[in-house]
């Protein structure tokens, strides 16, 4: 089976007008533009519970592009930062130097001729198809969505597009749907698939979520594509008031951070498309639903998933950034299941980009552990700023509580890490990331990122771990991928720490309070 892969619209970039502040932001407190609608309790510190003995080797793996006398002088100065006192001239030494990571992609991207030409040419090539879908499907309402104006393009990530990856050629393709959300308004998104799918296999699939102020779902193609190559099928999707989705339902409601409660309903109608057969159509899309009335049944969409035959229904995950990590961090564990495809709750394990439990509830639903689930973050927000004290937020509210609750859990907090290292959009501050890297499973090929492949490292290893069978990819090696503490100890913040609670396949609790300093 092999599906076309229809290009259609990539997203523009929304304004950069913060990019000032926090380059001249130094010695303030942390984060102080922090503008998440549902922020986290933090809770009190807690005692191991217990540690595992993953008899990994106890020296870290050799980072690509470096000499062993850096590597080994790099090593003598984490140990000294993680063990250094707060206030002295130490702490401050290495906090500024932790910092220099938040920003490395801005001003290494910006002087990359290379990319530079590339992100201009995607971005010329995003206008002329917004154009066309404009003139071919009138009924569209997003020409004010900040990827419909003409401002920067929503390209992310410019070498992850058809015409620029041979990725398209050989491992993936995708296949653009449209369908009504629950009140009318229609979402834009894409269904991912292998270009050359087994004959007869069901895939586990993965549902991504945007997170806000209108981030679009090309920020988020780098986990498609890690996902995909490592045989998933996977649906990405612009949030109501986003990307290329409408801004608002019939009667004017809107969508995006003017009316968070989107992201969780749009993410289970996403869950309810991705589950739609020629035999049980989506069933907003049917005449009678909010969307059809307000348009008189002339508006394109996609009447079921594309890619139906490819789904196994028993395995189900979902991730989501931000605003979409709350999101995930609610739905997964809903009992009193609103989707229309479902009796009850599909979903079998999940992750949140920044970060798991971000808030406490959405959309009038509170967050309860229910199935195995990660958050990953990092040192730094939406517009990082060196920290001039200790920073006192808990970052492992979320862990916490599903250790607590006894279901599976893993928080991966990166050091020097930002907001927009699950979002790769340029030239918003970050850690450098990789234009187009797709990391191998076993972390032997990294690349030159920094935060983005710890991202995809983890994130591959917690689906592996929960939703792939005996025999297949990833299955046997997802329990010694995710306890290889060596591979990105260095990498991990000594602000946050990461920790794990979780049961391998053979049983066995791994439980460990602070990774980076050894289990």
């Amino acid at each position: 089976m092999n599906f076309p892969c229809k290009h259609n619209c990539s997203y523009k970039v929304f304004l950069v007008f913060a990019l000032t502040f926090f380059l001249s932001a130094c010695g303030s407190d942390s984060d102080a533009a922090r503008v998440d609608l549902t922020p986290s309790q933090p809770s009190e510190p807690r005692e191991p519970i217990d540690t595992d003995d993953p008899n990994e080797p106890n020296e870290p793996n050799e980072p690509n592009d470096s000499e062993e006398e850096e590597e080994e002088t790099d090593q003598i100065e984490i140990s000294a930062c993680r063990a250094a006192i707060y206030p002295s001239s130490q702490w401050t030494k290495c906090e500024l130097q932790n910092y220099r990571k938040a920003t490395e992609a801005t001003f290494k991207q910006l002087l990359d001729l290379k990319f530079q030409t590339r992100l201009i040419a995607q971005g010329a090539i995003d206008s002329l198809v917004f154009v066309e879908r404009t003139l071919t499907d009138p009924f569209w309402n997003s020409l004010l969505n900040l990827c419909g104006s003409i401002i920067p393009h929503c390209a992310g990530d410019p070498f992850r597009h058809p015409g620029s990856d041979e990725w398209y050629e050989t491992i993936g393709t995708f296949y653009p749907v449209n369908f009504y959300d629950n009140e009318g308004a229609r979402i834009s998104g894409r269904v991912w698939a292998p270009k050359e799918p087994e004959p007869g296999k069901k895939y586990p699939a993965i549902i991504i979520v945007n997170g806000s102020v209108q981030a679009p779902e090309t920020l988020y193609w780098w986990a498609s594509q890690l996902l995909v190559e490592n045989d998933y099928i996977v649906m990405t999707f612009d949030p109501r008031g986003q990307g290329y989705s409408d801004l608002t339902a019939p009667g004017g409601k809107l969508g995006s951070n003017a009316n968070p409660v989107v992201f969780r309903r749009n993410l289970i109608d996403a869950i309810d498309f991705f589950y739609s057969t020629p035999d049980n159509v989506y069933p907003h899309n049917l005449p009678g639903a909010p969307g059809p009335r307000s348009d008189l049944n002339l508006a394109k969409t996609t009447e079921y998933n594309p890619i139906h035959e490819l789904l196994d229904p028993e395995r189900l995950g979902i991730a989501g950034h931000s605003m979409g990590a709350t999101a995930v961090s609610v739905v997964q564990g809903e009992s009193d299941w609103q989707g229309k495809m479902h009796e009850s709750n599909p979903v079998k394990v999940a992750v949140a980009w920044d970060n798991l439990m971000l808030g406490n509830s959405l959309d009038n639903v509170d967050v309860i552990p229910r199935v195995p689930t990660m958050g990953q973050s990092g040192d730094y927000f939406l517009v990082p700023v060196p920290h001039s004290e200790p920073p006192a937020e808990n970052k492992n509210a979320g862990v916490d509580l599903w250790r607590d609750s006894g279901v599976d859990t893993y928080q991966v907090n990166i050091r020097g890490a930002t907001h927009y290292e699950w979002s790769l959009i340029h030239p918003f501050p970050s850690s450098y990331w990789e234009g187009g890297k797709i990391i191998a499973p076993d972390g032997s090929d990294i690349g030159k990122g920094w935060a983005n492949p710890v991202a995809q490292y983890y994130t591959l290893a917690w689906f592996d771990r929960y939703l792939k069978l005996p025999g297949e990819k990833g299955y046997a090696d997802s329990d010694d991928r995710l306890l290889n503490d060596s591979l990105f100890r260095d990498r991990m913040s000594w602000y946050y720490p990461s920790k794990r609670a979780y049961r391998g396949r053979d049983g066995r609790f791994h439980s460990c309070e602070y990774i980076a300093t050894g289990c």
